[in-house]
């Protein structure tokens, strides 16, 4: 099965409504950038104490779980991230029935913050922020993305 891929068209409208939220201009960057824009605005609402758009989180979470199971592929650690998306990822045996042996569930802020190196994985196990069960669902080999 080929992993989706988000429609950069719908990132950039994404990421120019939470700008425009703010009081920014629209993005005018590469069409490659959109997505590493999207996740700096919506890190820097949360940030500024605010509760991001929908659609920015959305697709600043999902994009940045496409660069994971890109680094990580694979079928064995279920990553979620509420009410957002979910994704499988790493390599090993492969899952196909029930609940997953290997599961990682973050919220979408600490997702961010742990893809993008504000956060260590091993801080944010150990205050909650994420659980991670099963063997094979420490994260920190990937951690941050890129």
């Amino acid at each position: 099965m080929a992993a989706r891929r988000l429609d950069p068209a719908k990132i950039h409208a994404a990421l120019d409504a939470q700008l425009a939220e703010l009081g920014d201009p629209p993005f005018s960057g590469p069409a490659a950038g959109v997505g590493p824009a999207c996740v700096a605005v919506v890190l820097r609402v949360y940030d500024l104490g605010g509760q991001p758009l929908r659609e920015a989180a959305r697709a600043a979470v999902r994009y940045l779980l496409e660069e994971l199971v890109a680094v990580a592929p694979g079928r064995t650690v279920e990553v979620r991230v509420p009410p957002y998306a979910a994704v499988q990822c790493v390599e090993g045996p492969r899952h196909t029935r029930g609940t997953p042996p290997n599961v990682v569930q973050i919220e979408a802020r600490t997702w961010l913050e742990l893809a993008t190196g504000r956060t260590a994985w091993g801080d944010a196990i150990a205050d909650g922020r994420a659980t991670a069960s099963g063997s094979r669902a420490d994260l920190s080999a990937y951690l941050p993305l890129g």
